[in-house]
């Protein structure tokens, strides 16, 4: 019955004038409108959680979606899937290509759980063949929420302005205590090289704190991002670690 009511809440847009009814924030509408987007985002909050509530503890990795299987970037995020599983953890992404795709095809390819939250796009996103769960989202708030709430920790690897979005949606939330202190892994130090200048930028203009930089772990190595993420977790929280069973394959259709 569920599964009925996701077919019929969640679809593919197919036309820009599709894609225009599913657009809210530039104002008010009717109020039959307006009550019916709370339906469709409670909706996809009740879906969200009813699928992830028994996947185990889990590691969300974000990424660009346009990163090719031939780049180094591609490589280093399929060992990252792999080693995440290695430690205990399944492997969360937006479900679509690119760096998703690879921590996915890591997780997928080692065993472990992973899973995929992919957001209904016209262009650039479509989900990629290494999910367990994949779940369709039409709002990226709901989207970014299932995300956060079933990880214990995130590593952010090279990306574009939405990869720095949820990067950031992460840091405000840990900054003003919103979620636990969970560790927050930047593999790629020379891609983030300017973003950690204008970090430290902001704590000279005082817009930051200096301790908030803390918060920010950056590294090439997924050795060492490993290893932090395990102390973090593992010493911070006391949770038990052990490998993530794959569940059966539930791949909803949109």
């Amino acid at each position: 019955m569920l599964d009925w009511i996701a077919n019929l809440l969640v679809k593919k847009p197919v036309t820009d004038e599709e894609m225009e009814e599913r657009v809210f924030l530039e104002g008010p509408h009717s109020r039959l409108r307006e009550l019916w987007f709370l339906i469709r985002v409670m909706w996809g909050f009740l879906y969200g959680f009813r699928k992830l509530h028994f996947v185990g503890p889990l590691v969300t990795v974000f990424g660009s979606a346009r990163t090719q299987e031939d780049e180094p970037y591609y490589k280093n995020a399929v060992k990252v899937g792999e080693e995440l599983v290695n430690l205990g953890f399944g492997v969360m992404t937006g479900g679509g290509p690119g760096i998703m795709e690879a921590a996915n095809r890591g997780a997928y390819q080692a065993g472990g759980t992973s899973i995929g939250c992919n957001i209904i796009l016209p262009f650039e996103q479509e989900p990629n063949p290494y999910l367990d769960v994949m779940i369709n989202f039409n709002y990226f708030f709901v989207r970014k929420v299932i995300l956060l709430k079933y990880s214990y920790a995130f590593v952010v690897m090279p990306g574009g302005a939405g990869t720095m979005d949820e990067l950031f949606e992460v840091i405000t939330l840990i900054q003003t205590k919103k979620i636990f202190q969970f560790p927050v892994v930047l593999i790629g130090t020379e891609y983030f090289q300017e973003l950690r200048e204008m970090l430290e930028h902001m704590v000279e203009e005082e817009t930051i704190s200096p301790e908030d930089i803390d918060l920010f772990y950056f590294t090439d190595s997924i050795e060492d991002a490993m290893n932090h993420i395990k102390v973090n977790i593992v010493d911070k929280y006391g949770i038990t670690l052990k490998k993530v069973p794959k569940p059966s394959r539930i791949l909803l259709e949109k």
